[in-house]
């Protein structure tokens, strides 16, 4: 049997690297190329492979066409892991946009340019931050929710902008992956000033670096039906790894010998919404498709990942008698930070990020000081349970996708506020003209609005005008009004748009 070529891009990274090593212990069956960035960290890293047959190394830069024509050239797949991520994006924002988008318009130019760009399979992999938070009492979730971007959140604009790119392509197969948070051993270290960011009753479908190693390697097997492609997928280890940012922090924690969170932070360290996460109602699908999950119990999981990081770690517990002095100092020292720390902005009185996260001061100001005042919400994370709530896609989803007519995309539209301007459609992944509820018209295929939950990406996120939004589009409104007041007139200032973590950085 004739080997694959399977490109892979971002194998420098956690994900990618799962991803590869799933790849070369199938290297019998695939021929792999690496695309990544011509480092010294890089080639100590590879060094052990530099030699082997199985592998093609491109060391150079996704956003040089001339390096993913390379790497794309001769692939039977290419999947797309790599670009800049959070803490970087973080702090380079429009660094950010140029290199993700561009990287993926890149790919598409470099398949388009084989000589059979029809036979090339790309995967990309996108990320749960695209829909922003999703709270209770909206915490489940499907593909073709609206997008909505969390304020601040310069690496989900790129990601939504560079899945537009994959999913207007043209290409008759590609398909995005939602990529949720990624439990990995390292992750036991990550005790900074992003941590309070989360909402405490906030939840996230968790997957593992493991079962996501395997669904790269999986989705490239023989057994992935027509039916797959062209669509957009939820990634998560399933109802196992559903939990609440406290449970996490209660695994976290309590893994290290530390303790409950009760006794680390206080409630109003943490905000109480603008992050990112929900529970999949459709995470099913892609375990369907690829049965990538190991389905190892969570609380096995976090004690398999402490026996795989540095000694230092294994003895955190040494300093659970001094619990009262790690949260009046270290814990308590991280919500303090210079522009990112949740006690920093209260301080300050930053308005951008006390509307973002909070609401206002003043909502800040009311929140309980100690636990006992506080209510740890943990809803059931049964998607057969009472407390699920599924939202309005604004079509008739029984009927078959490429079944639907004009009269179907006008009802769709005019649930966005907006209007179909298409007099007839070619198929469900050609690009028709809409109107939205501000006026502006643009193109966009029935199948990234109805099954991606994309819209006019002028006006979304620019300029964060959600509480408008949810007024004038009621497909929107679904995910803003349930965690915002109505009355609510949220303020982000030019801080947001002007690059300036970029400048501070400097």
């Amino acid at each position: 049997m004739q080997k694959k070529t399977v490109a892979l891009t971002g194998s420098s990274g956690t994900m990618g690297w799962a991803g590869f090593k799933e790849l070369y212990a199938k290297k019998d069956e695939f021929n792999i190329v690496l695309l990544n960035r011509d480092s010294k960290k890089n080639r100590e890293n590879f060094a052990d492979y530099i030699n082997d047959p199985a592998i093609r190394f491109v060391w150079g830069d996704l956003t040089n066409y001339e390096d993913v024509l390379d790497m794309v050239t001769g692939a039977d797949y290419v999947l797309h892991v790599g670009g800049m991520v959070s803490p970087a994006a973080d702090y380079y924002p429009l660094k950010t946009q140029k290199t993700n988008i561009t990287a993926a318009q890149n790919i598409v130019k470099a398949i388009k340019a084989q000589p059979n760009p029809d036979e090339v399979k790309v995967v990309y992999i996108g990320t749960v931050a695209e829909t922003g938070d999703r709270n209770p009492p909206i915490h489940w979730a499907r593909t073709g929710d609206p997008i909505k971007i969390s304020v601040y959140d310069h690496y989900a604009i790129s990601k939504v902008r560079a899945e537009a790119v994959f999913a207007e392509s043209g290409l008759k197969y590609w398909v995005s992956l939602r990529q949720s948070g990624i439990l990995y051993p390292e992750i036991l270290k990550n005790l900074e000033p992003i941590m309070y960011h989360v909402p405490i009753n906030g939840v996230l479908e968790w997957a593992t670096v493991e079962d996501s190693g395997r669904l790269l390697a999986n989705v490239c097997g023989d057994d992935i039906p027509e039916e797959f492609w062209r669509n957009f997928y939820n990634i998560g280890s399933g109802e196992e790894y559903r939990i609440t940012n406290f449970e996490f922090e209660d695994l976290l924690l309590g893994t290290l010998g530390l303790g409950s969170p009760k006794k680390l932070f206080e409630p109003h360290w943490f905000t109480t919404r603008n992050f990112h996460g929900q529970w999949y109602y459709d995470g099913d699908k892609l375990e369907d498709y690829c049965h990538f999950r190991a389905n190892i119990p969570i609380k096995q999981y976090f004690k398999d990942m402490m026996n795989k990081v540095e000694s230092f770690y294994k003895l955190a517990f040494l300093a659970k008698p001094f619990a009262s002095i790690l949260k009046n100092t270290w814990m308590k020292s991280n919500a303090k930070v210079k522009n990112y720390g949740t006690l920093w902005w209260a301080k300050k009185n930053v308005p951008e990020r006390m509307s973002a996260y909070y609401g206002s001061l003043e909502k800040f100001n009311k929140l309980p000081r100690k636990w006992d005042n506080f209510k740890v919400i943990i809803p059931s994370k049964k998607t057969t349970s009472e407390d699920v709530i599924i939202l309005d896609h604004g079509y008739d989803e029984t009927k078959p996708f490429d079944t639907l007519t004009i009269e179907d995309l006008k009802k769709a539209a005019e649930f966005r506020g907006g209007e179909c301007l298409a007099t007839e459609i070619f198929d469900m992944y050609t690009p028709i003209k809409w109107k939205s509820a501000r006026g502006n018209e643009f193109e966009m295929s029935p199948n990234l609005v109805l099954k991606g939950g994309h819209w006019c990406h002028e006006e979304l996120p620019w300029p964060w005008d959600y509480d408008t939004e949810a007024k004038i589009n009621p497909f929107f409104a679904q995910v803003w009004y349930p965690l915002h007041d109505k009355n609510e007139n949220n303020y982000f200032g030019p801080e947001i748009f002007d690059g300036f973590r970029e400048k501070v950085t400097k």
